[in-house]
Parts: structure tokens; sequence; C-alpha cells
């Protein structure tokens, strides 16, 4: 893992590609830490095998389409798409193209954040 991302401030899609290993093994490289911030990527070939992971995680789809299996509900995603598993949520991609790669924000405290009530409406939640 490199410090560009402190000093430019920015990974390009293409740089976080070229780090995913070439042939077998893993299919994600670690991009970035802060805090409890980790940046991924991940592009698994042929099936997905990970397990829950112990902290909350947004992915945020880079390229190819596929669905998104959470529970029991079997969701389609495409490029630009942002999905979330919270920790320990059982999870996984199925169906996806051959290009499918995404990014992955893990986040928060080991077994994810306490889920709270929804937050009263503000000025910006308004209805117009």
């Amino acid at each position: 893992m490199s410090d560009g991302f402190e000093e430019e401030r920015q990974i390009t899609a293409a740089s976080a590609l070229a780090q995913l290993p070439r042939a077998g093994g893993k299919r994600y490289a670690v991009l970035f830490r802060h805090g409890s911030l980790q940046l991924q990527v991940f592009a698994p070939r042929g099936r997905d095998t990970q397990r829950p992971h112990t902290r909350d995680e947004i992915y945020v789809v880079l390229k190819g389409t596929g669905t998104y299996a959470i529970g029991d509900r079997r969701l389609p995603f495409k490029a630009g798409d942002c999905l979330f598993a919270a920790a320990g949520e059982e999870h996984r991609f199925e169906d996806f193209t051959e290009d499918f790669a995404t990014w992955v924000f893990f986040y928060g405290p080991e077994g994810g954040e306490a889920r709270r009530p929804p937050a009263a409406p503000g000025p910006e939640q308004d209805a117009e």
C-alpha cells in the first residue's frame, strides 16, 4: 500500500485496479487507512466466496453488473450503485460480469455501529 492517497488525496480507478493480484490468491487490495476507515478495491472472479465481516461496509460499484445477495434479498446492481452491509450480515455478489469491480469502504468499530432510530425530518429533508 503506497502513501500516494495521503499526499495526493486521490486514487484513480485505474491505479486501484492495477494493485489487484494478477493470478491466484486474493482478489482485493487494501488502498488506504485512516482512523476506522479502510478503503479496498475488490474484484472477485467466477464466484464470490467472502464471509460476513466484523465491521460495517459500503460498496460503490466501479464497473460491471450483477446481483447483490443480502440476507434473503437479491438486488440488481450496476456501475455507480452504492450497497451496504452491516457488520456480521451475510452478503455476496452473484451472477456478476467478468469486468465487475467495486470500491469497499470498511468503517466504524468491530461489531458495527449501533442502529439508531430514524431522525426527525429537518429542513433539508422536508417534502417539497
